[in-house]
């Protein structure tokens, strides 16, 4: 036994411990325009997500969510900043933690355990152009049964399908962890890092700001109702929308034209 801190600190050895390694995930969102051809109906809304191509094994070819590893003089925070913008161009977006996963088995490289972050985004809007493996994939279903989840992905030339076991792990509480039970074409765990993610962002919508992480600085009510039900997966009866968002935007005196609808007020956050 030490008798003091500077006795352990002079006769500590890291290689005593074994060690495991640290990764950062980041699932972006985006709920952006998806055009229609007739020009008097309004754009409806589509959620997606970036994916990467990985280039290396493991799992090369296969889809993943932008990551890599924590350097050893980096901030966990920073990871993330410095991932989003070596492997997707993309700089300055709303972040925040997750989940952790540490699953033994996860990569089969070594002991990894990876914080993922989720970040939104209103792509419409990018001034930045993502790096030339990664792609938007849309999120065409999610199927929310009793047991299971299943989630379509499509990027407008491949499609990709995965589902999640879910497992009740108390009662109580109505928790569940996830088992992901079917899945060809992504890597790792991220099957469960989207779900998560997606989860996530419908439970903060209603009692948070969160959604404006993802609106353009001026929309209107019905753009920013067309996100909501995207993101909730349900409609919303006028009334009810009008409550939530009554103290969160401001009018302004500008005005949508065009594209065959009735001019509309635009109006922005009000933080």
């Amino acid at each position: 036994m030490y008798e003091s801190e500077e006795e352990f600190l002079k006769n500590y050895n890291p290689d005593e411990f074994k060690k495991l390694s640290m990764t950062v995930d980041i699932l972006i969102i985006s709920v952006s325009n998806e055009e229609v051809s007739n020009y008097r109906k309004t754009d409806k809304k589509k959620m997606s997500i970036l994916l990467v191509k990985r280039d290396n094994y493991p799992f090369k070819e296969k889809w993943c969510l932008p990551g890599g590893f924590v350097n050893i003089d980096e901030n966990l925070d920073d990871a993330p900043k410095r991932i989003l913008k070596s492997e997707t161009n993309l700089e300055n977006i709303y972040l925040e933690q997750l989940y952790t996963f540490g699953n033994i088995d996860r990569d089969p490289r070594m002991r990894i355990v990876s914080t993922s972050y989720l970040a939104l985004i209103d792509k419409n809007s990018l001034n930045e152009s993502i790096s030339q493996n990664s792609s938007w994939f849309d999120v065409v279903s999610i199927d929310d049964a009793k047991d299971k989840v299943n989630i379509i992905l499509n990027n407008g030339k491949e499609s990709i399908n995965f589902t999640i076991k879910k497992v009740l792990r108390e009662q109580t509480t109505d928790r569940y962890s996830y088992e992901i039970e079917q899945n060809d074409k992504l890597a790792f765990d991220h099957p469960k890092v989207i779900l998560a993610g997606i989860e996530r962002l419908k439970n903060k919508i209603e009692y948070t700001d969160i959604v404006f992480n993802m609106m353009p600085k001026l929309f209107t009510l019905g753009e920013l109702q067309q996100v909501y039900e995207v993101i909730l997966g349900k409609k919303l009866l006028d009334p009810a929308f009008r409550r939530i968002i009554a103290n969160k935007v401001e009018k302004t005196s500008k005005m949508k034209t065009g594209e065959g609808h009735r001019p509309s007020y635009l109006f922005k956050y009000k933080n």
